[in-house]
């Protein structure tokens, strides 16, 4: 949206100067007019501004409409050559100052109107001022420099609209790359819910399995019993690795270690301070007692924080609060930097991406710019062992 805004600004600013421009052009024109029409055309002084004004201020239209103002500036120079007489010691129809209106006219015609315009404009430009001329040797020499005029105006026209489509195409892409990243990362919550899930499953089987040589007095009942949840326990299993298994790109097999829990996040934190992150941090409660769903969510929580602040506010000082109680709490703020970050990464999209981790265990995260002038993340994740997990963000 900042980027949006911007190039919004920068849009109307360019308009602006030009609209200042052509009003600037146009009174120019007027002032050179006006003075020197009596040298060049025998009219009455109270006529003199009127004429003036038809060769100059067409040129106001350049950007609202650029034919019409080609149309007033053609058909008016059409009307002078033929209905006033210039002076004796004048070869030209028209003032010089309307040639070059018509000159400016035509061009712009040929960067913003259509092909058919453009060709009529050029065909009337050439007839109009190779006509008009008392040499017959200048007849061919207008429609070849009026059609530079065109050539060149179309250039400058393919390079505007390149240049539009090229930035077209890439908001699109970085569309597309905000997209597919928060794509990822939702595959990635996915996969790592799936062997959270798989792991309590397959525990399910194994002690449904063993029940009855582990537990003395099983009845027979009991037994069918321990074996239909078993039974169910496999299916549900099978059912979850098939649903999930797209997820895993191709020829990629599922991770076998064990997944990082709330147990782990301490270790994260040394690890940075042994990598020179100026990190310091303070847990209250037992991180080992945190069940394994939040848990890993608070892990890659933690670690996308980390790794963000590290990147982008370098050498500034981060500070972490952890907080086991009712529901899991994790603040990690860092201060203001100093030094200018380059972007890198995905651009940005790990918020989206930590905010997703949170909400499918049922909690919230909060991100964003502190007073100080540094960064905040505040992740809140529900610790209630049946709480379900919310799949609606896969």
């Amino acid at each position: 949206m900042k980027q949006q805004s911007r190039a919004r600004m920068k849009q109307l600013t360019a308009r602006m100067w030009f609209d200042v421009l052509t009003v600037l052009v146009a009174l120019i024109f007027f002032a050179v007019a006006w003075p020197t029409l009596h040298l060049t055309h025998a009219v009455p002084g109270a006529v003199q501004p009127f004429i003036a004004a038809l060769a100059a201020l067409p040129v106001l239209l350049i950007r609202v409409n650029p034919a019409l103002g080609w149309a007033i500036s053609a058909g008016s120079g059409m009307l002078i050559s033929l209905a006033i007489q210039h002076q004796p010691n004048n070869d030209l129809p028209i003032q010089v100052v309307h040639i070059l209106s018509l000159f400016v006219l035509l061009f712009a015609v040929a960067v913003r109107a259509t092909v058919p315009i453009i060709g009529v404009a050029w065909i009337a430009t050439s007839l109009l001022l190779g006509t008009t001329m008392s040499s017959s040797s200048t007849v061919w020499a207008w429609p070849i420099a009026l059609g530079a005029v065109v050539l060149f105006g179309l250039l400058v026209r393919w390079l505007v609209l390149s240049r539009q489509q090229l930035v077209k195409q890439e908001e699109e892409n970085e569309v597309e790359r905000a997209r597919r990243a928060i794509l990822e990362e939702k595959a990635r919550i996915a996969r790592d819910l799936h062997d959270v899930v798989a792991h309590h499953m397959s525990l399910v089987v194994v002690q449904a399995q063993t029940a009855p040589y582990r537990v003395e007095g099983v009845t027979p009942a009991a037994r069918a019993e321990f074996e239909s949840i078993g039974a169910t326990a496999r299916e549900a299993l099978n059912e979850i690795r098939g649903m999930l298994g797209v997820l895993r790109s191709d020829g990629q097999t599922p991770d076998t270690a064990p997944q990082p829990k709330a147990a782990d996040v301490p270790g994260l934190f040394e690890a940075a301070l042994r990598a020179g992150v100026r990190i310091a941090w303070t847990i209250d409660g037992a991180p080992e007692t945190v069940p394994d769903a939040p848990g890993l969510a608070l892990y890659r929580i933690a670690q996308e924080s980390l790794s963000n602040a590290s990147r982008h506010a370098p050498e500034a000082p981060i500070q972490v609060h952890l907080r086991v109680g009712p529901e899991l709490e994790l603040i990690v703020r860092n201060g203001p930097t100093t030094t200018v970050a380059r972007p890198v990464g995905n651009g940005g999209h790990g918020i989206a991406g930590m905010q997703a981790r949170a909400l499918a265990v049922g909690g919230e995260l909060t991100a964003g710019p502190s007073a100080d002038g540094g960064f905040a993340v505040h992740a809140k994740l529900p610790l209630s062992q049946g709480a379900t997990l919310n799949t609606a963000v896969l």
